[in-house]
Parts: C-alpha cells; sequence; structure tokens
C-alpha cells in the first residue's frame, strides 16, 4: 500500500504524517528518521486488521410532485420571458 506522508521541519526536527490521519506522526532528527518511524507505525496498524472497502451509493435523486413539476415549469415560463423582453428592448428588430 501506499499512503502519502507530509514532512515539515521546524527548529531542526523533522516531522513526518500521515495525510489525512495526523494520529500516525512521528519526529526524527532528519527526515528519513521521522518517515521511517511514521512507517513503521503503519506497518504495526496494516497487520493489526484489515483495509475494506465499501461502495455507498449516492442518494436518489429528488422526485417532485406533479405540482412541484408545473410550479417549476411556470417559474421557467416565467424566467424566460423576462429573458425575452429584456432582449427585445436592448436589441429591437
Amino acid at each position: 500500500m501506499t499512503f502519502p506522508i507530509f514532512v515539515t521541519q521546524s527548529n531542526g526536527t523533522f516531522t513526518a504524517s500521515v495525510l489525512g490521519d495526523p494520529r500516525v506522526a512521528s519526529e526524527g532528527a532528519t527526515k528519513e528518521q521521522a518517515v521511517a518511524a511514521v512507517t513503521a507505525q503503519l506497518q504495526t496498524r496494516v497487520t493489526a486488521g484489515e483495509v475494506v472497502l465499501v461502495n455507498v451509493p449516492a442518494p436518489a435523486p429528488p422526485r417532485y410532485t406533479d405540482d412541484e413539476i408545473a410550479l417549476m415549469r411556470e417559474m421557467c415560463d416565467e424566467i424566460y420571458r423576462e429573458r425575452d423582453a429584456q432582449k427585445a428592448a436592448e436589441f429591437p428588430e
């Protein structure tokens, strides 16, 4: 498995942490030491359990009643009428 590890340096100390899980972090005198310590933590965690992928289906699109659909059509018609009136005023034939 591949994990993205974020490394920072402050006051001569390197800190490495797993992006998305800041609980997996370690410090070291060098970048390599910090990354090695985080890698060891990850190996321990990965061997202690298993990774399971789940698929969460997207929610169903909203269902509108006939009255709601009619209202939306009326709103669209009104919007188009206003737009057409604006265009006619701006660009008379």
